[in-house]
């Protein structure tokens, strides 16, 4: 499931007025300000030294224009207004939606039940490590994925593109995925059967289950009507670590990578058609419901 950031690749814009605004404001601060402050100070004696003269003769001077004379010199010019002054602003939310949690919208079904078409959902950046932002590169090693997490990942057919997936297998996993039954490590899943459930955009029931993975309980979907086989993977990299028959496939997950699925099982795409994701590619981990316009109710946190 593509999982497309609010403003396609805001990061980057975000990096650039980070960088285009920082440096107006880096100019005025440390060049502009400082020369209107010093023909502020020359303004000031001057107008001083000529009110004192009007005094001396009997003249009251315009207790006003001393102010103005201050309002006018400050003033920044109107292209730092309207750049430069935002740089604080622009770049507190680079560097919270960076290295701290950034906002995205679930725009597909791949996820559902778990995650809703809409849910405008929160990641968090750190909890896998600290990493540059725009290159993704990490820099402090901190935890690591673990099977069950509701992952975001740089698909790794277009790193352009942001992808969620539940994480099934880590490195050294044997993933068997049979009669749409899960395996890992020769350990049979468990599932709980529970009323179907009703997709209201194509007015259709499918099967529902309450699948156990590495302690964590999550609700799946299976489509009854689609049969278990994948059709038509993709030659991905290390797909030799990959088989595939009627019943299922089984993979073994290479090391520094994961394998990824949808929990709407039968409508997604995912590891068993283009593969592993590498560590290199990971953003974060998904863990909250900010806001669903279409359902308030959609607001909380969830597995």
């Amino acid at each position: 499931m593509s999982l497309q950031s609010i403003l396609g690749n805001f990061a980057l814009i975000l990096f650039s007025l980070t960088i285009v605004t920082g440096i107006i404001w880096s100019i005025d601060r440390f060049y502009l300000a400082p020369r209107r402050r010093q023909a502020l100070d020359a303004a000031l004696a001057e107008y001083d030294a000529r009110t004192a003269r009007l005094l001396e003769s009997g003249v009251k001077a315009d207790p006003s224009a001393r102010k103005e004379i201050i309002e006018n010199f400050e003033r920044q010019p109107a292209w730092v207004t309207y750049t430069g002054s935002f740089f604080p602003v622009i770049a507190a939310v680079f560097l919270f939606r960076s290295f701290c949690f950034e906002p995205f919208k679930i725009p597909s079904s791949s996820m559902v039940p778990t995650l809703q078409i809409g849910d405008l959902i929160l990641v968090n950046k750190y909890i896998y490590g600290i990493r540059l932002p725009i290159i993704n590169k990490k820099i402090i090693d901190l935890n690591n994925p673990k099977a069950g997490d509701v992952m975001v990942f740089k698909f790794p057919k277009d790193p352009s593109l942001d992808y969620i997936k539940r994480v099934v297998g880590v490195a050294g996993d044997k993933i068997v995925y049979k009669n749409k039954r899960l395996t890992v490590n020769g350990r049979e899943l468990t599932y709980e059967k529970l009323p179907e459930y009703l997709d209201e955009e194509r007015l259709t029931y499918y099967s529902h289950y309450r699948e156990n993975l590495n302690n964590k309980a999550h609700g799946i979907l299976n489509d009854d009507r689609v049969p278990s086989y994948v059709p038509s993977p993709d030659a991905f990299p290390q797909h030799e670590l990959c088989t595939y028959n009627l019943e299922g496939f089984s993979c073994t997950v290479p090391e520094g990578h994961y394998f990824m699925m949808g929990d709407n099982r039968d409508n997604s795409l995912d590891s068993r058609y283009w593969g592993f994701v590498p560590d290199k590619n990971i953003v974060g981990k998904a863990f909250f419901v900010w806001m669903n316009l279409g359902n308030f109710k959609r607001i909380g946190s969830f597995d």
